[in-house]
């Protein structure tokens, strides 16, 4: 614990917010290729083929991105 003297001098240090998709770089929507359309299946509680692609965006980075909606082929 800091003494009072110790917190004027120096102060506390801020923690740094991490962003929930560094991706897309603070960009509400980006633009990017689909290399691969596929299928996965969720974790442990939960069954079923999720519909997902691989998709690499304009600033190079590759991420999967899931596909909404009924009956994706």
């Amino acid at each position: 614990m800091p003494t009072i003297n110790q917190l004027i001098r120096i102060g506390r240090e801020s923690k740094k917010k991490k962003s929930k998709s560094p991706a897309l770089k603070s960009c509400p929507q980006k633009r990017g290729v689909c290399t691969r359309v596929m299928t996965v299946t969720p974790k442990k509680p939960n069954s079923a083929l999720r519909k997902v692609a691989r998709v690499r965006l304009t600033n190079g980075i590759e991420v999967t991105a899931y596909i909404p909606g009924i009956g994706h082929n």
